[in-house]
């Protein structure tokens, strides 16, 4: 049952969207969680910036900010599926959505991304200024394997430049970038690559480019050297396909922010991630002038902590009930989102004035939870110590004396190694919990009366998963069953876990 100060408590985390800062002072990281290579830009009186989302759904998820601190999630530009993979339960870990950027042009917002098995994806909205709006289908602009970390700029002449990198992985090619031309919609080639940029002797991995142009110069901002210890560069020519010229605009020094680089440039702003392990890459937010025609960025080159005036920092209390019949942003799905993986409750009693309201999972099959589609997975908060706890019960499906499968659910930490927190199987409700500490080491625990708490197992060592960061939430699964003989049909029944609140706090 819910009370009205769960509701009070949600509507507030939602708004904060997992940060809080004091314009016009702020301390990095201004996102503490994994929000892979962002991009920004700002339209009217919005920023808004998006990020890599590679194998989770809903993809290409899209924050929006007044001031360019407090940032809320208003949208996402693919809510089901990951483009090229809606055949599949779900697109491959690592892959899918990488280094997105986000324009606006001829009253339209663009998001173009690579996938590094396919080739570069465009996204286009319907024409307006503002966002949460429609998105078009997903083009596939330029197809090739290895293609990645796309970028367009409309020239004043009209005429459509997108610049990219190559992903050594795949194209056997990489430290280099490539501009071509395309048609002035965005959405084909009209000239093919030529390279622009070679960066094997002294800038090598150079990736994730951004193009820019100012005061006649063409720039193209990257990052090269690698997320652990790299740097980023800036390139300017007067000239689109140049020659480029270079400076390392941003580097670490004697600062403990490593390899800042993978950003926007908007206004006096500079966004870049900082890869903090487990945890993923977060946001930091740099201050940018200009001499000379070249970016200055943070202090003289290297990133700065804070800017202004700041407090301290505040504890959080973020409590989802599952109220309304979406699922908040917080969450993603491992795989392409089906509607039989869940249903949200809405349930009131007019007598009692009370409503009840839960997420209920159905175990869907999998050959194991590591690699299961339907694991309802959030970020978690980087360097800093959070205690997860749910209210669930968990009710296997009847089958007789012979049972055909397996089935389980409960709570999990979801990375390249996984641990789960199953709950009994007794239709009774429970309360789980993990505790992760500053360093992401958890331990499990639950309870039946939300008082004595009985510790489950030995903790555990998160790990990041591929390309992101570690996440946590929750699971419900089943073994996968073959048919005995191709006149049979695979087993068709399912149980479920409903799961009361969920509730993270730090």
């Amino acid at each position: 049952m819910k009370r009205s100060i769960y509701f009070l408590i949600a509507c507030f985390a939602a708004l904060t969207c997992q940060a809080k800062a004091t314009a016009p002072g702020y301390t990095n990281p201004i996102l503490p969680y994994d929000y892979s290579d962002p991009d920004v830009i700002r339209v009217g009186k919005n920023y808004y910036m998006t990020y890599s989302t590679f194998a989770c759904v809903p993809g290409l998820q899209i924050l929006q900010s007044r001031d360019g601190v407090e940032w809320t999630i208003v949208d996402e530009a693919l809510p089901d599926t990951v483009p090229g993979y809606g055949h599949l339960d779900a697109c491959p870990a690592g892959c899918g959505v990488w280094a997105p950027s986000i324009r606006h042009h001829a009253g339209r917002f663009y998001i173009y991304y690579g996938d590094p098995d396919i080739g570069i994806f465009c996204i286009r909205s319907e024409k307006t200024k503002t966002i949460p709006c429609r998105w078009e289908p997903a083009v596939l602009v330029k197809r090739g394997k290895g293609l990645i970390d796309p970028c367009p700029l409309w020239d004043e002449d009209g005429r459509c430049y997108l610049v990219h990198a190559f992903a050594g992985s795949r194209a056997g090619f990489k430290s280099a970038l490539a501009v071509c031309e395309l048609n002035p919609d965005g959405l084909s080639v009209l000239h093919e690559d030529q390279l622009v940029f070679d960066g094997h002797q002294e800038n090598p991995t150079c990736e994730g480019p951004k193009f820019h142009k100012r005061n006649g110069y063409y720039y193209i901002l990257c990052p090269a050297g690698g997320v652990k210890t790299g740097w980023q560069l800036c390139l300017r020519s007067k000239s689109v396909y140049g020659p480029y010229e270079w400076r390392r605009v941003l580097e670490q020094g004697s600062t403990a922010i490593n390899a800042p680089h993978q950003g926007a440039w908007v206004d006096d702003k500079f966004y870049h991630f900082q890869d903090v392990g487990t945890a993923g890459r977060i946001v930091h937010l740099q201050p940018l002038k200009w001499q000379d025609n070249w970016p200055v960025i943070g202090n003289n080159g290297e990133p700065v902590l804070s800017m202004g005036e700041n407090q301290e920092p505040a504890s959080h209390r973020i409590m989802d009930g599952f109220w309304t019949r979406t699922l908040s942003p917080d969450w993603q799905w491992s795989g392409n989102r089906k509607a039989q993986y869940y249903y949200l409750a809405v349930e009131t009693d007019s007598a009692a004035h009370m409503t009840n309201d839960y997420i209920r999972l159905f175990t869907y099959p999998a050959a194991d939870v590591q690699t299961a589609s339907n694991l309802l997975l959030r970020k978690i908060p980087a360097n800093t110590a959070f205690t997860a706890t749910a209210r669930v019960r968990f009710t296997p499906h009847p089958q007789g004396k012979k049972p055909k499968f397996t089935e389980e659910a409960g709570l999990i930490v979801h990375g390249r190694k996984s641990r789960t927190l199953p709950v009994p199987a007794d239709g009774e409700w429970w309360y789980a919990r993990i505790e992760v500490s500053a360093t992401q080491q958890c331990r499990f625990f639950l309870c039946d009366d939300g008082e004595e708490w009985q510790e489950i197992g030995e903790p555990f060592q998160a790990v990041a998963g591929e390309w992101i960061g570690a996440k946590i939430g929750l699971y419900a699964v089943r073994s996968v069953v073959e048919p005995s003989s191709p006149y049979k049909r695979p087993d068709n029944t399912a149980g479920w876990m409903d799961v009361d609140w969920f509730e993270v706090t730090y």
